[in-house]
């Protein structure tokens, strides 16, 4: 008997601002600092996802994660702030501008390399971790 895979595919956004912060949300279920996203909607492309969950405007795929615990695969998109105003929703408590390093202090490793993936250029990596720690490749 063959089991079907099932697997949950999200959308985040590394948006960049101007001076070179990066924004950031504190989500309300858990606490952690981590790229603003959601759930993709079955009848949507990841960019209108992103678009619609960030209010932004998209650039180019930067990565693509996987959370091989949780059977997620997240597709990480740079993107530019559109004009709007940052506030936080019923899914985060805080929004924060952050610099680089910043985002390795407050940010898990799994959450971090996102953002700094986003910036080397030389994306779009791909990644799988355990949902604390990255797997190393091969």
């Amino acid at each position: 008997m063959v089991i079907a895979a099932r697997n949950t595919v999200s959308v985040a956004g590394v948006v960049v601002r101007e001076d070179g912060r990066l924004l950031a949300i504190r989500r309300a279920d858990n606490g952690t600092w981590e790229l603003p996203g959601g759930v993709l909607e079955l009848n949507e492309t990841p960019e209108a996802g992103v678009a619609r969950e960030v209010h932004v405007e998209v650039d180019e795929l930067t990565g693509v994660y996987k959370n091989t615990t949780r059977g997620i695969v997240a597709l990480v998109f740079r993107c530019k702030p559109s004009g709007g105003t940052e506030r936080t929703s019923s899914e985060s408590t805080a929004v924060s501008w952050l610099t680089p390093d910043e985002v390795s202090v407050r940010m898990a490793e799994v959450y971090a390399i996102r953002l700094l993936d986003a910036l080397d250029g030389n994306g779009p990596h791909v990644r799988n971790h355990d949902g604390k720690h990255l797997i190393p490749a091969g």
